[in-house]
């Protein structure tokens, strides 16, 4: 069970990584692209800042490569081992997923880069 206070709640749903009362996003769906990297600046509730420096979530992209590649090896063991498909048919199948789920890998990866520098605060929930 996922539940506030958990590193991956926080990482999942996008929620503050301090209080994990809000969403750090404006937009919510990562599938409205022209919304995709607006960022609320601060949280309401506890105030903690998303972008702590310029440039922040440039670490972000290292990242999404990880994340990425865990997209990609599960599309693999879906199609080629449960589907039992080709390896054209398995490096297609791939390719749509990775396409398919840029958005939420690029909202993964800034969630999962943010909270390697930002604990959750039982405090903060209290505020």
């Amino acid at each position: 069970m996922i539940r506030k206070g958990m590193k991956l709640y926080s990482i999942l749903f996008g929620a503050c990584p301090k209080c994990h009362q809000e969403s750090m996003y404006v937009e919510k769906n990562p599938y409205k692209l022209s919304d995709i990297f607006k960022m609320h600046e601060r949280c309401s509730h506890c105030q903690t800042k998303y972008q702590m420096e310029p440039s922040f979530f440039y670490g972000s992209m290292y990242v999404s490569y990880g994340v990425g590649i865990a997209f990609a090896v599960a599309a693999f063991i879906i199609s080629n081992v449960i589907f039992e498909s080709s390896l054209i048919t398995a490096f297609i199948a791939i390719i749509i997923t990775i396409i398919g789920f840029v958005p939420i890998i690029m909202r993964l990866s800034r969630n999962i880069w943010i909270n390697l520098f930002i604990s959750f605060d039982k405090t903060a929930l209290k505020k």
